[in-house]
């Protein structure tokens, strides 16, 4: 399933850190990348809500990561 640019993004799964990246393990299978406008440390290995907007392909500019 091809998901377009664009399209906002409300999921919740694990962040995980991966080298200096962040990435949602998503409850449906599969992981976003995440683009961050703050670094939510005190949320790795945790379960989160992401919510953002698809900006390239499994990229997602986040507006917010809480606890889910």
């Amino acid at each position: 399933m091809t998901i377009a640019i664009g399209t906002r993004v409300d999921e919740t799964g694990t962040l995980i850190r991966d080298g200096g990246a962040f990435y949602l393990r998503r409850d449906a299978g599969g992981r976003w990348e995440l683009e961050l406008h703050r670094t939510p440390v005190d949320l790795v290995e945790k379960r989160v809500r992401l919510v953002g907007t698809l900006v390239g392909p499994q990229l997602v500019n986040a507006d917010g990561v809480a606890p889910a």
